[in-house]
């Protein structure tokens, strides 16, 4: 794909380094346009290395090969991140004074906007009026998230992270939904309670050891923070995570599966949805020693580690739920597999897909390079009552938590 990834002037500047990033990483053509001001915060010379491509921000480099009008006519994507008021005034009343807003007006592909500004700005009736054009031409707009803006400021103008906006920018080329569609009108959680597990429990073998798995916790953040975006009130119980949590977000940090069971069980009650996206241990040692556990003088001696098996939580949960007689909380498990000789990776997934009883299942295939740490993934969504299977990907983790939601709201009434 042909992507224009146009910068203006403002000190999110830096995270458009990252975008452009994750657009060439996954092989797509990239042009870079700044503005002059962009340049201020962001040089040429990082753009053009990141990008393989020289940068200009006027029209009069390479006059012979008529940039201002070829960059925008061979473009599959125009998205512009950031895009401050001054630019989104410009492209709202048509005005072309450098190489990116002359890009803008020939363009014929999707055009992306991704907004960023203090909050008076971005609240001010001009900004939203300028907005409400550009939606209203068919470009799409990408709210702006909640939290720091420069110096001690904190409120809705803030860039999305990098990995939202390539998210929502695949969405925008494959004519999906995006987040300024969702953002339009309430939201389709406005008013839901949604727990979300994320990251890898850990049992402790001695005050230094412990046995544990590789779940990083992306996919378990991107999923809240995807329900968060819809409206919902949504609580993390977070394992060992050490990614950034968006704001507004409830977190409660767990370390052990007895923990996690715990706190999700707390958090689960009166909500509507519980999400488990993390991976707990099956196992913990049976016991655990106080002090660090020495080698032995005997190279053969060896150690052997009695295990005890953890708490099924969504059993429980499911269990829990039957018992009230009640509809809620809606429960999604996760079934991280690998194939072996007892059979494939949906196999495995099906069957605990039944011994669970969960009413919703994503299923991904686990490995050396595969799914736990990575920004992209493949899933499978299994649905009680129904044999269809759903896959989504390869994809970003973020277009997954979408698609995991597309998938749930409908259920919920």
């Amino acid at each position: 794909m042909r992507v224009v990834l146009g910068v203006s002037g403002g000190i999110a500047a830096y995270k458009a380094a990252s975008l452009l990033r994750l657009f060439t990483e996954n092989g797509h053509d990239v042009t870079v346009v700044p503005t002059a001001a962009a340049l201020h915060f962001v040089g040429a010379p990082t753009w053009s290395a990141l990008s393989g491509k020289p940068v200009s921000t006027d029209v009069w480099t390479s006059v012979h090969e008529v940039p201002h009008v070829r960059i925008g006519q061979s473009a599959d994507l125009v998205v512009v991140a950031p895009a401050t008021a001054d630019l989104l005034a410009k492209a709202a009343h048509g005005i072309a004074d450098d190489l990116l807003t002359n890009t803008l007006l020939t363009a014929r592909c999707p055009v992306a906007f991704a907004p960023a500004m203090h909050t008076e700005m971005w609240e001010h009736p001009a900004t939203q009026a300028n907005v409400a054009t550009l939606r209203a031409r068919g470009a799409h707009v990408i709210d702006p998230a909640v939290g720091r803006l420069t110096g001690k400021d904190t409120g809705a103008g803030r860039l999305p992270e990098p990995e939202q906006l390539y998210a929502a920018c695949l969405a925008v080329v494959e004519g999906g939904a995006t987040c300024a569609d969702r953002h339009e009108g309430p939201g389709d959680l406005e008013g839901r309670r949604v727990v979300v597990s994320a990251g890898g429990t850990r049992e402790p073998l001695d005050p230094v050891r412990f046995l544990g798995n590789r779940s990083s916790g992306k996919q378990g953040i991107a999923i809240a923070r995807a329900a968060a975006d819809r409206g919902a009130k949504v609580t993390l119980v977070a394992a060992n995570v050490s990614l950034p949590v968006p704001e507004g977000i409830d977190v409660v940090p767990v370390e052990t599966t007895l923990e996690l069971q715990q706190a999700v069980e707390t958090a689960a009650d009166g909500a509507d949805v519980v999400v488990m996206a993390a991976a707990p241990a099956d196992f913990r040692p049976a016991t655990v020693s106080d002090s660090k556990i020495k080698k032995s003088s005997d190279p053969d001696a060896g150690l052997r580690v009695e295990l005890v098996e953890n708490p099924d939580i969504v059993r429980g949960l499911v269990a829990a739920r039957a018992r009230r007689g009640s509809p809620t909380p809606f429960i999604v498990s996760f079934a991280a597999e690998t194939g072996d000789l007892n059979g494939s990776v949906m196999d495995h997934a099906r069957a605990k897909f039944a011994r669970k009883g969960s009413d919703l299942q994503v299923v991904n295939e686990v490995g050396p390079d595969l799914t736990f740490g990575k920004d992209d993934t493949t899933v499978h969504l299994l649905r009680r009552g129904s044999d269809e299977v759903t896959t989504v990907g390869p994809t970003t983790k973020d277009a997954v938590a979408d698609a995991l939601w597309d998938a749930i709201s409908p259920a919920l009434g």
